[in-house]
């Protein structure tokens, strides 16, 4: 008798190794089991265009970007993020609709057996039922977004029609390296031969890692920041230029935060190249990432959930992900901040506490309700160290609502500090 959904999800996630629940101890070093998946599967990675996104911050909001632009021309479009917020689906979609939960019980039944055999990850199982999908629907193009690093993540399998590499910053040290170089090495491992690359940052500390590489492969590569020019209006709006060409005019787009401008700056780099590929319509790019986040179901960045007082729900979890992130809080006018903040315990928690602010400012204490959650009373004392004070809580929804209850409608509540924690409010 098959599983339900339900059955067939809970199977996958605690009868496997699973990043999410083991950390580092769970990232494999090598591309073998994918490879075999994939082989007995028929290679469904080779039936359908794609573009491969790498980096540390801004790869879901690159995919979502250029996903829009693209389901707008009328293309049929996959979609592969990781992790989810509520519900495993999230993590593959067409069209900004999530797989249905017959078929993600289907390819379990159907594959079980080799399961047994292969014995995969949670993920490298994840990324095989994605591009199964993909290729079963005849996806035009896929928009797959790396899990981790790059050079060994399981969907570097992938031959992609163009990278997209958004930037360096330190994440994962353990995993990728703790220097700059080193993490950019991993990162670069998506770059494949003859295959055009775009990097979103020109980063001074790893240009010569992502040129080397390129150079190596006959890889074309560009950065997006030294070809695209975003002219604000004082409607809002954008004046797009790319290579110093008029673009679009009067570009708009529904996504908020402080990141939003670079992820843009890369996503139309990549549209653009895509142009020639797909005959693309780019007053369709326009509409579509006008409403990008209706359109591909982008949820969990910078999402606003309530107004009076302003309550922000951000993933942002790194060094310099979170940095960007409270930067951008100077762009709104409120009384007081109240942050509502856990951690996973293998993050350098000291590092991103450093960019949170001292004065005018209460902070509320939860553990992920994950197994790699930081203890609340942990990260409390840690926090203390750095001049930050609050009260520890029993979970991330009581200190939600405790932060709720002190505010005032002046004021402004910020979730954050792991996307587990904001996936326990949405």
């Amino acid at each position: 008798m098959s599983m339900t959904y339900r059955e067939t999800v809970e199977w996958m996630m605690s009868q496997l190794p699973m990043y999410q629940r083991k950390g580092s101890v769970a990232f494999k070093k090598t591309l073998d089991n994918i490879v075999e998946l994939c082989t007995a599967m028929g290679h469904p990675q080779h039936d359908f265009k794609s573009v491969h996104i790498a980096g540390t911050n801004g790869k879901g909001t690159t995919t979502h970007l250029i996903a829009a632009g693209l389901q707008a021309n009328g293309l049929k479009v996959g979609v592969y993020t990781s992790p989810h917020y509520k519900d495993y689906r999230e993590r593959i979609k067409i069209n900004g609709e999530l797989i249905p939960e017959e078929a993600v019980v289907s390819f379990v039944d159907r594959y079980k057996a080799l399961f047994e055999t292969v014995r995969p990850s949670f993920f490298e199982m994840t990324v095989a039922l994605a591009f199964r999908y993909f290729a079963d629907e005849a996806v035009d193009i896929a928009i797959v977004e790396v899990g981790l690093g790059g050079r060994l993540d399981s969907t570097n399998v992938l031959t992609p029609d163009l990278a997209v590499i958004t930037n360096i910053s330190f994440d994962h040290m353990a995993m990728l390296g703790n220097t700059l170089p080193l993490i950019a090495a991993e990162k670069a491992g998506i770059i494949k031969m003859n295959r055009p690359v775009i990097i979103g940052e020109k980063q001074k500390a790893v240009t010569k890692v992502f040129e080397d590489k390129a150079a190596l492969l006959n890889a074309p590569l560009s950065y997006a920041s030294d070809r695209v020019v975003l002219q604000s209006r004082s409607d809002g709006k954008y004046d797009v230029v790319v290579d110093g060409k008029s673009y679009l005019k009067g570009l708009a787009c529904d996504l908020r935060g402080p990141f939003v401008h670079r992820n843009l700056t890369t996503a139309l780099a990549a549209l653009h190249d895509l142009d020639s590929k797909l005959d693309l319509d780019r007053r369709r790019i326009k509409q579509g990432i006008k409403v990008t986040s209706s359109l591909t179901y982008y949820i969990g960045r910078w999402q606003v959930l309530g107004e009076q007082p302003l309550t922000i729900a951000e993933s942002a979890h790194n060094d310099a992900g979170v940095k960007d992130a409270i930067a951008g809080l100077a762009d709104y006018d409120y009384d007081r901040v109240h942050f509502v903040l856990g951690f996973v315990s293998d993050k350098d928690v000291e590092r991103v506490l450093s960019h949170f602010p001292t004065d005018n400012a209460a902070y509320y204490w939860a553990k992920a309700d994950i197994p790699r959650g930081m203890p609340a009373a942990a990260l409390q004392a840690r926090a203390l160290k750095a001049g930050l004070i609050g009260e520890v809580y029993p979970s991330v929804s009581d200190a939600y609502a405790a932060a709720q209850a002190d505010a005032s409608a002046r004021d402004l509540i910020y979730i954050g500090g792991s996307i587990f924690v904001v996936a326990e409010v949405l």
